[in-house]
């Protein structure tokens, strides 16, 4: 007799919560697929059923025997794309696994973080058989670590994950939580501070006498690159006599959570000092990939009315601080001075 159950899904697990400005641009849904334990994936069922970002339902379908794996997409508006959110696989003795990548950037519908920042990784196994006469596939789990660059401008969009390069490979034994810290992204790139691509990692289950190796979960982060800039109109050491000039700032991969602005102070650079924000310099993102802006930046002479020496500072804000991207220092002389000498003739 073939027992079958139905599976309830816990969607608020997988998603968290965003503000709604940012989920307005998604649609989910999930992908069920009804293995029939054949071996071949042109016999198995699929079902696809829409879900809300949050909260919970019956699975569309109920789970045979030889399991089910469970796909959470999420659909893009605009620009059109896809993103495989979180797989699963259900079975009933199989062991279980849950993986979650976390960042100092608090974003959840899809983990990123920069080239230069680190990330950690957490998978909650369970179900793991501690018989030492078990079955491997009862008492073991496959963790396979992928990374795939996007290549110079990419954005992940419709990406072939199937050329993505396999990095690691190893086996968790244990129940429990295993606890995974990285210092900095593996993505593939010369340029360590322009990567741009993802890190996926997998947990499959064994295959053994009645099913065959199975994705139990799976998460990615994305890795976008440090931001860069270039000033022309103004130059280190330059002096300003009369109206200061037009300066144009070039901004290159500015984060897609950033506040990116231009400030002017008093004195020779120093790093964490704050100064009088250069009108009309003000960029704001909150997207979902890294953006290119260009700042044209005049009439500033309000910040700069006193001679003397200044630093005009481009700084960026995200969620891992505020970075300087460029500066330039420069003089204000706009007092004329005469020098002469009065003689009389007798």
């Amino acid at each position: 007799m073939n027992i079958v159950t139905r599976l309830y899904l816990p969607i608020i697990a997988v998603l968290g919560l965003v503000t709604p400005a940012v989920t307005d641009d998604y649609t989910f849904f999930v992908h069920q697929i009804q293995m029939d334990g054949d071996g071949d994936a042109s016999n198995d069922l699929d079902w696809d059923v829409s879900v809300p970002q949050e909260g919970s339902q019956q699975s569309p379908l109920a789970i045979n025997p030889h399991g089910a794996r469970f796909e959470l997409w999420a659909i893009k508006s605009d620009p059109l794309a896809d993103y495989l959110i979180d797989t699963t696989y259900v079975n009933s003795y199989i062991p279980v696994a849950e993986v979650t990548i976390t960042s100092e950037d608090p974003y959840t519908v899809i983990p990123r973080t920069r080239a230069d920042r680190p990330f950690s990784v957490s998978i909650m196994a369970s179900g793991m058989s501690d018989d030492p006469t078990a079955e491997a596939a009862a008492t073991s789990v496959k963790l396979i670590r992928h990374v795939q660059s996007y290549g110079p401008g990419g954005t992940g969009s419709n990406v072939d994950r199937s050329s993505a390069t396999l990095l690691t490979q190893g086996s968790l034994e244990n129940n429990g939580t295993h606890e995974f810290n990285y210092d900095l992204s593996a993505v593939p790139g010369g340029d360590r501070t322009k990567i741009r691509g993802e890190e996926r990692f997998s947990v499959f289950s064994l295959a053994d006498y009645q099913a065959p190796e199975s994705q139990l979960d799976s998460a990615f982060i994305q890795v976008w690159p440090i931001a860069e800039t270039s000033i022309t109109g103004l130059a280190n050491g330059s002096v300003i006599k009369g109206i200061a000039p037009e300066v144009k700032i070039d901004l290159v991969d500015l984060y897609p959570d950033s506040w990116t602005y231009a400030q002017v102070y008093p004195g020779e650079p120093v790093l964490g000092t704050e100064g009088t924000i250069v009108p009309g310099s003000s960029i704001l993102i909150d997207g979902t990939i890294p953006r290119d802006e260009t700042v044209v930046v005049a009439d500033w002479d309000n910040v700069v009315k006193e001679d003397g020496n200044y630093t005009l500072e481009v700084i960026t804000i995200t969620p891992f601080g505020a970075d300087r991207l460029s500066y330039r220092s420069f003089e204000v002389e706009r007092t004329i001075r005469l020098n002469g000498a009065v003689t009389s003739v007798e």
